[in-house]
C-alpha cells in the first residue's frame, strides 16, 4: 500500500484552493476589465462624435453639397489601420463627409441611433443637433479586441506569474509549520530495547502535545515492563546457574559411582540435560546483557586478539578446528565483553551446526568486514528469516538453546554492525556464511594485510 505525506496533503489541498480561487478571480477580473475597456472605447466613440458637432453645423450653414459618390473624404495625415473612422451622412443615407479609412457606403444600412458591431468596425450612431444630419462613427474591431486583450493580460498575467512563487511559499511555509511533527517522529524512532528515555519537551503545537505525553507513558510502562521481564530472566538465570552447577557435580559423581551398572544411562542423561539448562542458563544471562544496552560504549579495541581468543578456546572445547586469516588488525568501538559474547554465539553455532570434516573458517577483511562460514546443507531463505527469532531452531539435531542469534542481533545493533547471512557459501552449492560489517568511520584496519597464523 501506497504511503501518503501530510505535508505532500496539505501542500496539494491548500493549492488546489489557491489555484481554483485564482482561476475564479482570472475570469470575473478579465469579465470585468473587458467590460470596462468596452464602456471606456464606447465612451470615445461617443465624444468623437460630439466633437463631429461643429463639422455637421458648417454644412447646415452652407446648405446641400454637391453630391459626391461616396461623400467628400477628409484626408488626415497620420491616418492608420487603428484610427476612428467617421461619416456624415444624410437622413436618406447619402454620405456627405468622411474620413479617408472609412468605407464609401454607410457603415449601417439603418441609421437608428445606438451601437451596432459589424464585422470590421464597432459602430456608435447618433443623429446631428439639427437632425439634419448623422454622425457615424468606427473602430476597428481588431483595435478593439487587442485593446481588450492587452487589459487582461495586464490584468491576469501577474497572477499566473506569481502562482508559481506562491506554491514555493506554501511549501515552505507547511514545511516549516510541519517540522515539530518529524522532530517527533525523529525521536520516537530513535526509541527502541537500549534507549526508552522520555521524549524531551519539544516546541510542539497545541494538537500534538497530547500524542508527546502519550508516548512518554507508553515509554514509561514499557521500560517498567522491559525492566521487570530482564530483571527477572536475568536473577532467575543467576540464581538457577548455582544450583544446576551443584546438580551437575553430583551427577557427575553419581554416574562415576554408576558406571556398569543398569543406572548408568539413566544417569548420562540426566548429566545432559542438567548440561542443556546450564547453557540455557548462560544464553539467558547473556540476552539480559544484550538487552540492556552493554555494547553501547565508545571504547577502541583490537577484535582480531578477541577472535582469536575464542577460537582457540572453541577448538579445545569442542575438537573442532577454526582458521582464522586476514588482517591482523581490526580496531573498532563498542565493548570487548559484548563483542566477545556475538562472536562467541557466532563461532559456537558454526561449530555445532557445521560438518566436522570441514573446518570453521573466519575472514577478517581490510573493508572492516568478518566472515564466518561452516560447511552444512544449505538453507532455505524461510528457515533463515526465521534463525533470528528467539527460541527457534533450525532443522538440527545438534545442541542449542534457539537463542544464539537473537543475541547476535541485539550486540549487532549496539555495535552499530550489519549482519548478513547467506547460504549457500557464494560460489559453492553447500555451507552458510554470516558476514559481520562494522561502520567504516568506527574502525580501523592495519596498513598492510597479511595471513593470520592458524589457530
Amino acid at each position: 500500500m501506497k504511503r501518503w505525506s501530510l505535508a505532500s496533503r496539505i501542500v496539494s489541498g491548500t493549492l488546489i484552493i489557491v489555484l481554483g480561487a485564482l482561476v475564479l478571480l482570472s475570469v470575473l477580473v478579465a469579465a470585468f476589465t473587458r467590460y470596462e475597456v468596452t464602456e471606456r472605447l464606447d465612451n470615445s466613440l461617443q465624444e468623437v462624435a460630439e466633437r463631429l458637432e461643429f463639422v455637421v453645423g458648417e454644412l447646415d450653414k452652407n446648405g446641400p453639397a454637391s453630391a459626391v459618390p461616396g461623400g467628400h473624404v477628409a484626408r488626415l495625415p497620420g491616418v492608420n489601420r487603428r484610427t476612428l473612422a467617421y461619416q456624415i451622412s444624410t437622413p436618406e443615407g447619402q454620405l456627405e463627409v468622411r474620413s479617408q479609412n472609412a468605407p464609401e457606403t454607410p457603415f449601417v444600412p439603418h441609421l437608428d441611433a445606438g451601437f451596432y458591431n459589424i464585422p470590421s468596425f464597432r459602430v456608435y450612431v447618433v443623429p446631428s443637433v439639427s437632425s439634419h444630419h448623422y454622425i457615424l462613427v468606427g473602430e476597428p474591431t481588431f483595435h478593439r479586441t487587442e485593446a481588450v486583450r492587452r487589459a487582461i493580460l495586464i490584468s491576469v498575467l501577474p497572477m499566473v506569474i506569481f502562482f508559481p512563487a506562491i506554491w514555493l511559499l506554501v511549501r515552505w511555509r507547511v514545511r516549516r509549520a510541519m517540522q515539530p511533527l518529524t522532530s517527533l517522529q525523529q525521536e520516537i524512532r530513535s526509541r527502541g530495547g537500549t534507549n526508552l528515555a522520555p521524549i524531551p519537551p519539544l516546541d510542539l503545537p497545541e494538537e500534538l502535545v497530547a500524542i508527546h505525553s502519550a508516548v512518554n507513558l507508553l515509554l514509561e510502562r514499557l521500560k517498567m515492563a522491559l525492566s521487570t521481564e530482564r530483571a527477572f530472566a536475568a536473577n532467575a538465570a543467576h540464581e538457577l546457574r548455582n544450583p544446576i552447577g551443584a546438580l551437575l557435580a553430583q551427577v557427575q559423581i553419581l554416574k562415576g559411582m554408576l558406571q556398569h551398572s543398569e543406572h548408568d544411562e539413566r544417569a548420562t542423561t540426566i548429566m545432559h540435560q542438567a548440561r542443556r539448562i546450564g547453557r540455557m542458563m548462560e544464553k539467558l544471562l547473556q540476552l539480559s546483557r544484550a538487552t540492556s544496552g552493554i555494547a553501547l560504549a565508545e571504547d577502541r579495541f583490537d577484535l582480531v586478539p578477541v577472535i582469536r581468543f575464542l577460537a582457540q578456546e572453541l577448538e579445545r572445547e569442542k575438537g573442532q578446528v577454526i582458521e582464522l586469516s586476514g588482517t591482523p588488525h581490526l580496531m573498532i568501538r563498542g565493548d570487548m565483553d559484548a563483542a566477545g559474547i556475538l562472536f562467541r554465539n557466532l563461532l559456537e553455532n558454526a561449530v555445532l551446526h557445521g560438518s566436522s570434516l570441514q573446518p570453521v573458517r573466519v575472514v577478517i577483511t581490510e573493508d572492516s568486514d568478518v566472515l564466518i562460514s561452516n560447511d552444512c546443507d544449505p538453507l532455505t531463505s524461510e528457515i533463515l528469516q526465521d534463525m533470528e527469532k528467539p527460541f527457534v531452531r533450525g532443522a538440527t539435531d545438534a545442541e542449542g538453546s534457539g537463542l544464539g542469534l537473537a543475541i547476535v542481533r541485539q550486540i549487532s545493533l549496539q555495535l552499530r554492525a550489519d549482519i548478513v547471512i547467506t547460504s549457500p557459501v557464494p560460489g559453492k552449492t553447500r555451507g552458510i556464511t554470516v558476514s559481520i560489517r562494522f561502520p567504516s568511520g568506527d574502525t580501523e584496519t592495519s596498513a598492510r594485510f597479511k595471513e593470520i597464523e592458524p589457530v
